[in-house]
């Protein structure tokens, strides 16, 4: 990571940018208010600069966030960038290693593949309690955020897109009106971001995305539960196959088979 990386956070700007926070950092966020935490809004920014650093890939997977360096860096203290951090931990895009400091965190592809089937089962779960909780407000929202969508790809704007597609994701979350599965969505979620920005900037991907979108969509307000639930899983399922199709890995790894015992020697007969 270069210092030219990182340009210096003003604490009137921040404080600006704080109240448009992404989505991402706004849920993960714990609500404590500002005017109590002088530096909360300053870490908020700092934490949404660091954020998008890394989706951007100039701070690298497995890379070690130095509390110091980052101080200088953006001309502030190391109590705004420790309580950044601290909100960057609880999405999920970096984690604290005992002894060693906090690091950029990496996930397998095989991990990543695990949680997709997770995230599926629960997304066609949410798609399927929808079909009886749809309101006309959820309606316009759903509709609103689709058309958001669609525009985000004819410009090919990856971040207004993956914003939206978070918002979409949410929104039928909300309606399974099942506070648990929300929970343990987000909780899944949290561990894909870094994954699922980046494939995310390809036009063509955004607009399968989109599409899928639209489908599920248009199935939970016909009131068909069972083709809006099938249609979700496959909208996850899908979207993991395009993005193990934009990484360049190896396949995943099988386990080597457990070698086998030696063979008994036979006993040698004594002469007699």
């Amino acid at each position: 990571m270069t210092r030219s990386a990182i340009a210096p956070v003003v604490a009137g700007k921040t404080a600006r940018r704080s109240a448009q926070l992404s989505p991402v950092l706004e849920a993960a966020a714990p609500a404590m208010p500002v005017e109590n935490h002088p530096d909360q809004g300053l870490a908020h920014g700092i934490a949404e600069q660091l954020q998008q650093l890394i989706y951007g890939g100039s701070i690298q997977p497995g890379e070690r966030l130095n509390e110091a360096a980052l101080a200088l860096q953006m001309g502030t203290s190391r109590g705004p960038i420790r309580e950044a951090i601290r909100l960057l931990t609880g999405i999920g895009l970096v984690v604290a290693v005992p002894n060693r400091g906090v690091f950029v965190r990496q996930i397998s592809v095989r991990e990543m593949a695990e949680i997709y089937e997770l995230r599926a089962l629960l997304l066609g779960f949410a798609a399927q309690q929808a079909c009886d909780s749809l309101g006309d407000a959820q309606r316009l929202e759903g509709e609103l955020l689709l058309d958001q969508m669609d525009r985000a790809c004819e410009t090919g704007d990856g971040q207004a897109y993956y914003t939206h597609n978070l918002q979409f994701h949410a929104l039928l979350l909300s309606l399974s009106h099942n506070q648990r599965a929300v929970q343990a969505y987000e909780d899944h979620a949290k561990e894909l971001h870094l994954f699922r920005r980046r494939h995310f900037n390809a036009s063509t991907n955004m607009r399968r995305s989109n599409a899928e979108h639209r489908r599920i969509f248009e199935a939970i307000v016909a009131g068909a539960p069972d083709k809006a639930r099938k249609l979700a899983q496959q909208h996850v399922l899908q979207g993991r196959q395009r993005l193990l199709n934009t990484l360049e890995v190896p396949a995943l790894p099988i386990s080597p088979a457990a070698p086998l015992p030696p063979k008994p020697r036979t006993p040698r007969r004594l002469k007699t």
